[in-house]
């Protein structure tokens, strides 16, 4: 969901690149050094998953899996996903350099909520079967989130983007089912080898 070079509004481009430094900032600073790995392959994974676009009009859909980053990294996430949208901005030219602020924030918000509200239960899961469902939840809601927020953004900067909007909200239903099962299957398998990642409670920024 890369919104690309020209369409936006100033404002919103101002406000994004406002929230995204701010968001780099807490994340950095909340990003113990045992984190830096898992940092690193989700922000991979997330590079990876973005970049295989479907066309759906004159938007497109694709894989993001900001969920599980959101539930594996808390606040980390934010440099995390920045990394993987600023070099898919300069090796591919998605989005762009100008936008690359709002993408941030279109794509960290949603990981940030899932983190907030599905952490606590998946942290607090006592079998693998009920962490998966956490993942599920959390995958299908980080999508949802995100076709929510690009909509928001797009209808900031003028009503003309309107049918856009909605199709982006409509396209992406597919993407939620999928999101959820390929999540609530990482999630799996991160509990059976390794579940302190998931387990370990989020390092409070000071």
């Amino acid at each position: 969901m890369h919104i690309v070079d020209g369409v936006l509004s100033a404002p919103v481009l101002i406000g994004g690149a406002a929230m995204t430094v701010a968001g780099l900032g807490i994340g950095l600073r909340s990003m113990p050094i045992e984190r830096i790995p898992s940092a690193g392959v989700l922000s991979a994974v997330f590079f990876v998953a973005s970049t295989i676009h479907v066309s759906v009009g004159p938007s497109s859909v694709h894989l993001m899996m900001n969920g599980l980053a959101g539930l594996v990294l808390g606040w980390a996430v934010v440099p995390a996903l920045f990394v993987g949208l600023l070099l898919q901005a300069v090796f591919f030219g998605f989005g762009g350099v100008t936008v690359l602020g709002v993408n941030t924030v279109i794509v960290v918000l949603p990981a940030l909520a899932t983190y907030y509200l599905c952490g606590p239960g998946l942290r607090r899961a006592a079998r693998r079967e009920v962490a998966a469902i956490w993942g599920a939840v959390g995958g299908a809601l980080s999508i949802a989130l995100t076709a929510l927020t690009v909509a928001t953004v797009l209808m900031l900067s003028g009503d003309m983007f309107a049918p856009v909007a909605q199709l982006v909200l409509l396209s992406h239903l597919p993407v939620m089912a999928v999101e959820a099962a390929l999540t609530a299957a990482a999630v799996a398998l991160i509990w059976q080898v390794k579940p302190e990642v998931l387990i370990r409670p989020e390092r409070t920024v000071g």
